[in-house]
């Protein structure tokens, strides 16, 4: 996440290939980021901190908690709109301790019941 909203390249390698991993990596790219995985290594064109452009779909974060918790505090401090959601799981999980910082810091988020799917 970080790297993608640096200026210029980020290197990871032993990156974990897993569902929510790799789900978070989908999102960034969504948002115009290019990244590069080649096995457990991946090269981040960071595109600075507003840098980012609207995703035409909603992201899809799987499984990820960590990912939907972070990506709202992020993407509530860009000027587009975006909406986070997940698999049947995630969409149960409750967001208010995210959605109410957030919304007392000035963003704009909500989701059903406080639940995903989050809309920014």
């Amino acid at each position: 996440m970080l790297g993608s909203i640096a200026t210029g390249i980020t290197k990871v390698s032993g990156f974990l290939q897993g569902e929510d991993s790799l789900a978070t990596l989908n999102s960034f790219k969504e948002m115009g980021v290019q990244i590069d995985r080649q096995g457990s290594n991946v090269i981040i064109n960071g595109v600075g901190m507003h840098g980012l452009k609207e995703p035409t779909k909603p992201l899809n974060l799987g499984n990820s908690g960590t990912s939907i918790r972070l990506m709202s505090g992020l993407l509530s401090a860009q000027n587009f709109d975006s909406e986070l959601c997940g698999d049947e799981s995630l969409s149960k999980r409750p967001m208010a301790r995210v959605i109410e910082p957030l919304s007392r810091m000035g963003a704009d988020i909500s989701g059903p019941d406080s639940k995903p799917p989050l809309i920014n």
